[in-house]
């Protein structure tokens, strides 16, 4: 789930994951409360948890959301895991526990493994600080909108002092792992990234527009998860807020998010706008394009933060093979479209949140890059036709 701003690692371990809704690892953040080392203090939050219900701990639980969504017992979901034992363990993070679990595909009781649907099985930590807050937070948002690039959620169990969620599987894993994790021997190619970006992009276009607008708050590389066709999905709306007000610019907040995704208004402020958003997706479309993390401190002084070294040369034609895109994916794209994502990136980056594009706009700029390379493919297709009839005459 979302983390409190988190202060990078020295080693990212394959082995210490994220609560991932897929099958690859990726890695743990470490927390460290940003109103502790700057002493700001903490402001009011609105929950935006939608309810009427409480099981007598001063707990609201959401209503509405919830009768749209199954409800498992414990017992379920114990059976449809293996009793949680750890062959069925996906992951790790500050929520608690995810396990991977069998169902029935229309009914969703119980199944022998390798029958019915893999799902995803979220157990909370009781030790967890915000756990139980970011359940509700789940519920409330997946269980009010619908979209192809949002993980589904599928049900819930709140049995005594169990709290679970169960979500749809993703097969892929997550961005992050496929973008970092030193173990992938097939790096993602421009194509893929691309179509991944594309995705995302319409997943947070849709929540921006929906009818009541919700800013995801914790955008980064780890919550985007992919199916089977690398079709990205965003997950993880532990942090998700209801847009501001009729009248109102933003939503005043706790500072709680992930380093280096974060925009400057929101770490400066604890004002939350819709285009905070755009940062942070600006910074993942940064890590597509170079294939580095956003932060690493085992990188050269001066290029441990992502953005702040990149971005001088991403308005920088010169600069744009040499220095900013991956030399993984060289030949696989045409300078045109490279140089179009470079200042699409620049843009999402601004520090002034007036000067970034909306995600519809976004969205927009991503499709027509994606089309520069259909173009170019036709033109040479047509070309080659072309001389291959010369060389028959």
């Amino acid at each position: 789930m979302g983390v409190c701003f988190a202060s990078p690692a020295r080693r990212q371990s394959p082995n210490s994951t994220s609560p991932q809704l897929g099958s690859a690892p990726g890695s743990r953040d470490l927390t460290v409360s940003l109103e502790s080392v700057e002493g700001k203090s903490e402001v009011s939050e609105e929950s935006g948890v939608v309810g009427s219900s409480s099981n007598g701990s001063g707990i609201v639980f959401p209503s509405e959301e919830m009768r749209r969504l199954k409800e498992f017992s414990f017992a379920e979901l114990k059976a449809a895991t293996k009793s949680f034992k750890s062959d069925a363990l996906l992951g790790e993070g500050g929520f608690g526990k995810v396990y991977k679990g069998w169902l029935h595909e229309k009914t969703l009781t119980p199944t022998k493994a390798g029958s019915g649907i893999m799902v995803a099985i979220k157990k909370l930590n009781p030790e967890s600080m915000q756990g139980l807050q970011e359940w509700q937070s789940e519920i409330n948002f997946l269980g009010r909108v619908s979209h192809p690039n949002l993980v589904k959620l599928l049900g819930y169990c709140c049995d005594d002092v169990e709290f679970l969620l169960v979500y749809e599987f993703m097969p892929k894993g997550s961005l992050e792992t496929h973008l970092f994790w030193s173990g992938n021997t097939v790096p993602l190619s421009w194509d893929t990234r691309l179509k991944i970006a594309i995705g995302a992009a319409r997943g947070l276009a849709y929540l921006h527009t929906s009818e009541k607008q919700i800013i995801y708050r914790d955008f980064k590389a780890s919550n985007i998860l992919l199916d089977e066709e690398f079709n990205a999905k965003i997950s993880d709306f532990g942090l998700a807020k209801l847009g501001p007000s009729v009248g109102d610019s933003h939503v005043t907040t706790r500072i709680i998010g992930t380093y280096g995704y974060a925009a400057p208004e929101y770490i400066a402020t604890g004002h939350l706008y819709v285009k905070s958003d755009v940062y942070g997706f600006g910074v993942v479309l940064l890590e597509l394009l170079k294939g580095m993390r956003a932060l690493d401190v085992n990188r050269p002084s001066g290029q441990e933060n992502l953005v702040e070294w990149m971005k001088p040369y991403l308005s920088d034609k010169t600069k744009l093979k040499s220095d900013i895109m991956d030399e993984k994916i060289e030949g696989q794209y045409s300078t045109k479209a490279a140089l179009k994502a470079a200042q699409l990136t620049l843009e999402c980056l601004q520090n002034d949140r007036n000067k970034r594009p909306s995600m519809k706009d976004v969205l927009h700029t991503l499709e027509s890059i994606q089309a520069i390379k259909v173009r170019r493919r036709k033109r040479n297709k047509h070309c080659s036709k072309f001389a291959a009839m010369n060389n028959f005459q």
